[in-house]
Formats: C-alpha cells, structure tokens, sequence
C-alpha cells in the first residue's frame, strides 16, 4: 500500500505540492490566533495546593501584585529637600497607574505621634522641599528606626528607598500587564527627567510578568534567525545537495507554520517554554529528511536512477522514521504529566509539529526532490569512510569498550545525587533582562523580593485585639527575625507597640503590646479612623478582624534553603502556638515546590512512555529479545547527562526536570535507525553479527551523526536564550543527545554483537 502512496506522489509532484500549500494556508491561518501569556501563575495547575493557598490569602487580604520603583540619589541621601520632593511627587502620581490600589513610600508613611490627649496620624513628610535640615535628620531617625519601614521602603544606611505601588488586575484582558508596566516606565522617565539627580529602577511581581513575553520575543528575534542560518550551512556541508538542501528547508519551514497555526486555532497560549518550539521542531523534522536524503545520495552514487533511487530510500525509511516520529510524539506527549502548564502546551505543540514533519517528509520532500534537478556525487563522502573505519574498530575492540562504556555509565550515573533543587524565579531570567538587573540591584541595596507570608488566626472575631494572640505573633515575629535568612518581618504587632507608646505621651518604655484586649481595639480603631483612603489595613488584617497577614522578606537563598526555612517555622508554630498553624503562602513558595511536584510527576510520566516506547519497539522490531536490548542505550544517556550535570552544574529546577520525557523519545531515534539496519541485514542478507554491524554503520552511520550534530546544534542554540528556563533545558537535552550517539556508537554494537544472538 505504501510503496503506491510513494508511487503516486512521485508521479503526480506539483499536485502534492499545491495540496500542501493549500492545507498550509488553512492551518496557517491559525497564527494569528495566537496570544502571549504574560503572568507567572501560567506554571502552576489550578489544583495546584501553593497556587490555591496563595490565591485564599490574595482573597483574604489585598492583592499584593506590584510594582516596586527603587530610588536610588547620586549623592548617596535620601533624606534631602530634592530626594524627597522626588519620591513625594512619584507617590502622587504613581495613583494614577491603571488597577494601583494603593501606594506605599517613606513620604507617605502613616507616622503617628501624641499630642496633648490627641493621636495625630499624618504622612512622614508633608512639605519636602521646606524642611530644615534638623527637620530632615528627624525624619531620617523615625524611618531607620521604624520597624515597618527598614529593609522594606528604606535601607538602613538611607541611602536607597522604594515607591510600592500595590496593584489589582481584573484578569479581563492579556493586555493588562503590558498597560501598567508601561504607565510605569512613563512615569520612571518623567521623574528622572524632572529630578536629573536620582536612579529609579523598577521590580516588583506585575514587572516579572511582563518580562515573560519580553524575554520571549527577544529569543524569537535572535534564536529564530541564527537557527535557520546554522541548519542551511550544516545540510550544505552534510548533504553536498543543494536541492536536498531547499527541499529539507521547505519541510522545515511549513511544519513550523502548520504547528504555530494549529495551535492557534486550538488557543493554547504562547508562553516562554512554548516560545522554543519552532526550534524543536526545526530539528526534528532535519532527522527525517537526512535520513531519506542520505539514503538517497547513496543510492544515486552506486548507479541507481533518480525514481529508483528514491522510491528504494522511502522504502527502507519509512518504518524507522515512522516509529521514530511516533515515539518521539509519545516521549513529548509525556510532558502532559507536568504539574505546570507550559511545559505541557510544549509537549503537545512539539508533539502536533512531530506528526508534521514525519507526514511531509515523505509527501512534500520526495516530491521536490523529483521537481528539483539532482545531481549524483560520484565520489564516497568522506564520512562514509569514516564510518567504514570507525565500525571496524568497534567490531575490533567490542569487549573493550563494553567495559569501558559500562564503567563511563556508571560513574556518571553515580553523580546524579550531585543535583540540588533550585527553582528561583528572580533566576529565570538572565543578567541582561532589565528585570534582573533591577532585582538583584534592590535586593543589594532595599529589601528582598522572596517572600513567606501567613495569615495567622485568632479563631474569633474581633480576636487580632487579644494580648495572647498578639503575644504568639510578636514571638513568631522574634523567632523569624533571629533566622540569618530573614531581612524584614511585616506584623501587626509593630503598629500595636507603636500605637500603645503613643497613647501613653510618647514615653519609649511603653514600647510594648497593650495588656488589656478592649484597650487594643480602640486603639486600633481609633488608628483605622485617621487614617487616609487606599492607606488602611485591608492588606493587614480582614474584614471580621480574626485574622492578620503576616509578611516575611528574605534574602536571595536557594530553594533547598527557602524549603528548609519553612519547615523551621512550621516547627516553631506546632511548638509554640498550633491554634495559630498556616501554611506559607506566596509566589515564592509556589516556585519553590514546583520543581519537586514536577519532578515526581514526570517521573511518572516518563515511567508510561518508557513502557509504551518499550512495547512499541518490541513490536516492530519482532524481537523481544533485541527490543529488552536497545533500553539500555536508550535510557543510559538520560542518566549519563544528568550526572554530568551533576558534576558541572548542580543545580535542578522546573525545566530540568521534563528534559527526561523530552529526551525519551528523541534518543530512541538513533537507536531505532540503527537497529533496523542491523536487523534487516541480519534477516534479509543472512549476515554474521559483525557483518551486520558494518552495514549498519555503512547505511546509516552518516545519517545518524549528521541528524544528532544538527539536533544538537538546534538545541545548544537555545542554550543561548536569555530565559534561562529554555537555555538549561536547551543545553541538557544538546547534552543527552550528543552521549545518546555516543552509546548508539560504542555501547550498542558491542552489545548486539555480544548479546544479541549467534543466528540469523
């Protein structure tokens, strides 16, 4: 049946090619479709426990997605007449940022203070251009001194201070993120244009979204480019085929169109993983082409004519490509065990692009090739000689380098509990996304941008006024704030201790919470009543009154740490006050499990794969024996790639961890080529094992070092993305795929020559 498919789209190319232009415009069409996902909840599921934890207490209490502007003078002062006239004006203006709920900044900073019988509760500084200079070390003093504002709006030194604009965005509209990131560079601008003395930089959660689509479309712009240039050089050099060459160009090309087209129609939404697609696909589809290709050439070189030449290389090709392309397929579809979305949107893209190129490269590249004139090279190419001497020498040395191979496999393998856990955001990005620059500058300089938050329960209403409540949240304050990770604890109880002090005239020995429960709730209501709209404590404390949010800034620590920090407080809680226990909630922590959750899940998706890949090959193999076989040089370079990434890195996170149920896949390709040679020089030819081998490297060497140098090479180029989740993944995979040849080379021959029975 097949060899009449063949037939026909030889015989009938220009309409095999107006019918793949056609179908080309109907999925194309899909493209403009698609949109960018431009929030970081994008990589959490929604049954995800620190995504619905995070979420219950944004709806407890407000939002706190922000934007944080860092105002740095270059005198080194913040509390000078111009600094101030500076962060008083930004403060006003940053209101009319789109969805602000509120603004926080030293200037305006609910200072409360006695006077007389009164509490007065006014902004820190009212009028900073008139201030005298003993006004303005006074307001330096209470800013370096107030607990709710060091290491948070202001540095202890006073030499860097922060504009927080807390933000609430509907989620109506894609458009939302890009709106307010950019009303706050306009504003940004405007000030250090106004006051030409001051450095802002901007951070904050609403920023880091914005980053996504930003960091996206620069690899699209670099990447996208420098692949096609390096896949154009690699065929010319590879193949010695120009038409070859344009025809595996046209494939690549309209399988990168349909794929991108019928994800939009379908609506999966781009996102920074998904953005690495085309350059999946681009490699991908070159393996099926090479492998036609070569096979061709070769055939053309011993005489044969164009037609038979081809319909000799479709022939012997179609079934390795076939179950290459499905176990590929399968190995990506794996990724939909992922706990985070993206990652599954790539395997499926990845997947739909797979089923693509398999389909045109035996409809739409036979027929170009037979449109396209094509000339015979006479002469063997060097690396089919290099791939006669190289299966010489492994036939020679098989025993050897079985030892020595297994020995490599299992040191490498030995290395894997080298990999620590790491999944921070903040590193997402690299050093030239303006993102990361400006958040590694405030975490150097203000505060940190990680955070553990709670909300902590009284269990009644009214409760957050109970001196015992109070007391277990001013300890569990204490206790964060003695852990060397910590840089600033935000409680209630700060404001409690201040209230109470001034209430009592000032006098700095009543620093300390109120004893007596009513006495805490007129204070606390005589606070709510002066103070101005959008400054209240909605993000403090909700609506009954029976709970508080607890806030906790860290420095830049690792996962592992982050993790172990954590359980350090939940440890504290269960000792020290179990009525109050909650889980630590914020993006932070939602980053911080995810690389584990993912982990777990993947290696449940990948154990599936495994079994379906195994079944598959022993099926169309016909051997069980052969198909038990070729899983060791298939799952060996996952585990050899892993521990050599344990010895030159260390460090695991989210992307790391789908790179086995990617790779699963695309090293059976290798593999399966190889085995099929051997196979059908074993069955169909009566040759010996070493004989076999021989032909095998003889037939598909060339193909198979080709196709690997041009995966590689596709995805070294997405080690160089700025977004380091593609750039880790990019280079791990380049990494299993180069020792997956490795063993298809050393480790596998010896095996079938040694193991893989005497007879024909």
């Amino acid at each position: 049946m097949y060899e009449r498919l063949f037939q026909w789209v030889l015989t009938n190319k220009y309409l095999v090619v107006l019918l793949t232009l056609l179908s080309l415009l109907l999925l194309g069409a899909g493209v403009r479709q698609l949109e960018f996902s431009n929030d970081y909840r994008m990589f959490f599921s929604e049954d995800n426990p620190q995504l619905q934890a995070f979420e219950k207490l944004q709806n407890t209490y407000a939002k706190n997605d922000n934007v944080l502007f860092v105002v740095t003078p270059t005198d080194g002062r913040v509390f000078s007449r111009e600094t101030l006239a500076a962060v008083q004006e930004l403060t006003t203006q940053a209101w009319q940022i789109p969805y602000s709920l509120r603004v926080d900044s030293i200037t305006n900073f609910q200072h409360t203070f006695a006077e007389g019988d009164d509490l007065v509760v006014e902004d820190l500084v009212l009028d900073a251009a008139n201030l005298s200079d003993a006004a303005l070390e006074q307001k330096r003093q209470i800013a370096v001194s107030d607990p709710l504002l060091v290491n948070r709006l202001i540095s202890p030194s006073a030499h860097v201070t922060g504009v927080n604009v807390t933000i609430q965005l509907p989620g109506k509209k894609l458009s939302e993120v890009p709106e307010v990131a950019q009303a706050a560079e306009v504003l940004k601008q405007e000030i250090e244009a106004k006051f030409p003395d001051i450095r802002i930089d901007l951070t904050g959660m609403v920023i880091m979204n914005n980053a996504f689509p930003t960091a996206s479309k620069n690899d699209v712009k670099q990447l996208y480019p420098l692949m096609f240039g390096v896949v154009i050089i690699t065929l010319v050099l590879m193949l010695h085929s120009v038409p070859g060459t344009l025809s595996t160009l046209l494939v690549i090309l309209f399988t990168i169109i349909g794929t991108m087209g019928l994800t939009g129609w379908i609506g999966i939404r781009m996102s920074p993983p998904t953005t690495a697609v085309p350059v999946v696909i681009m490699t991908l589809a070159i393996a099926d082409c090479v492998h036609i290709l070569v096979n061709f050439l070769h055939g053309m070189r011993e005489g044969m004519e164009k037609r038979a030449a081809l319909l000799e290389s479709l022939r012997i090709n179609l079934g390795p490509i076939f179950l290459t392309s499905l176990t590929t397929a399968i190995g990506f579809m794996s990724l939909n065990f992922s706990d985070a979305p993206p990652f599954r949107d790539l395997g499926n893209m990845a997947a739909m692009g797979v089923t693509l190129a398999f389909l045109l490269s035996i409809t739409l590249l036979p027929a170009m090739v037979m449109i396209l004139p094509t000339r015979a090279v006479r002469q063997e190419t060097r690396g089919g000689v290099a791939m006669l001497k190289l299966a010489e020498f492994v036939i020679r040395h098989k025993q050897l380098l079985l030892w020595l191979m297994g020995g490599l496999v299992l040191l490498l393998i030995s290395q894997i509990p080298n990999n620590q856990l790491d999944d921070r955001f903040v590193r997402y990005f690299d050093e030239s996304i303006e993102f990361r620059a400006a958040t590694d500058y405030t975490v150097e300089n203000l505060t940190g941008i990680y955070l553990i938050e709670y909300s902590l329960d009284s269990g009644e209403n009214g409760g957050v006024s109970d001196p015992t409540f109070l007391r277990q949240v001013e300890a569990f304050a204490d206790w964060y704030r003695a852990q060397p990770e910590v840089l600033h604890v935000n409680t209630i109880t700060d404001i409690m201790k201040r209230l109470n002090r001034n209430m009592h005239g000032d006098d700095d020995s009543w620093y300390r919470l109120p004893e007596q429960r009513d006495l805490s709730a007129q204070y606390l209501l005589l606070y709510e009543f002066s103070l101005p709209f959008g400054l209240d404590l909605n993000n403090q404390i909700n609506v009954k009154k029976s709970a508080t949010r607890f806030s906790v800034t860290l420095q830049s620590i690792s996962t592992q740490e982050l993790l172990d920090l954590e359980a350090r407080a939940q440890q504290w809680l269960t000792e020290n006050a179990p009525e109050m226990q909650s889980d630590g909630a914020s993006p932070t922590m939602m980053f911080a499990h995810i690389g584990n959750r993912n982990i777990k899940a993947m290696l449940k998706g990948t154990t599936i794969a495994l079994v379906l890949i195994s079944a598959i090959l022993i099926i169309a193999l016909r051997s069980l024996h052969i198909g038990v076989l070729s899983l060791l040089p298939n799952l060996v370079p996952i585990g050899m790639a892993f521990g050599l990434w344990g010895m030159m890195v260390g460090e695991v996170g989210l992307a790391l961890s789908v790179v086995s149920g990617m790779t699963l896949g695309i090293v059976v390709d290798d593999t399966v080529h190889f085995l099929s040679k051997f196979l059908r020089a074993r069955r169909e030819k009566g040759m010996s094992s070493e004989d076999a081998v021989r032909h095998a490297f003889a037939t598909v060497g060339t193909a198979l070092w080709v196709t690997s140098l041009v995966l590689m090479i596709g995805f070294s180029i997405l080690a160089l993305s700025h977004f380091k989740l593609n750039s880790g993944m990019g280079l791990l995979t380049a990494i299993t795929i180069g020792l997956a040849l490795f063993a298809d080379f050393f480790f596998l021959p010896p095996l079938l020559m040694l193991f893989g029975g005497k007879k024909p």
